[in-house]
């Protein structure tokens, strides 16, 4: 007798994991969407002495291509001065196209703008890595950057730019 109690309850627990799939996240392919390397110290004949102060930014986008398909985009924006000399700027875009199942609609957007972009990060970090060594500087190796910090970042900004509103118009 306690067989056939502990069967209905087995089969419960099989459709509960049939029911509860794991979400899915495959990169399909990553590349370079926009490059830009300005090497102005050298264009200027100027010469860098000591270590420059580099200044990062980080931008984030994604598109939808089809239900399952997304492009997510980090933009980085690179500023190297010494001495109030510009030495070099970089910009780059650099994307990746995703395949993502399973993930709940309202878990979409962080999915897309926090464990996308962690993912790119590493080939992204390579690659400034090659453009600034082969500009003829020491590689410049980015931080980590921490996805989850600057998408609750992102959404603090939007919720201050809809609450202050279109202030002083009719």
């Amino acid at each position: 007798m306690a067989e056939n109690e502990t069967k209905p309850a087995d089969q419960a627990t099989g459709q509960a994991a049939e029911q509860a799939t794991p979400p899915r996240l495959k990169i399909l392919s990553q590349y370079i969407r926009d490059l830009s390397f300005e090497n102005i110290a050298v264009q200027k004949g100027v010469k860098v002495e000591g270590t420059p102060e580099i200044q990062v930014k980080v931008a984030l986008d994604a598109r939808k291509h089809s239900d399952t398909q997304f492009e997510v985009v980090v933009k980085v924006g690179i500023e190297s001065k010494s001495q109030d000399q510009t030495v070099f700027l970089m910009e780059m875009d650099y994307a990746g196209q995703f395949l993502i199942e399973n993930v709940p609609s309202n878990q979409l957007h962080p999915f897309l703008l926090i464990e996308c972009p962690r993912m790119l990060f590493p080939f992204l970090r390579r690659v400034v890595s090659d453009v600034t060594r082969d500009g003829g500087y020491p590689p410049l190796n980015i931080d980590n950057i921490d996805f989850l910090a600057l998408y609750r970042q992102n959404l603090a900004q939007q919720q201050q730019q809809k609450e202050s509103g279109p202030s002083g118009t009719a």
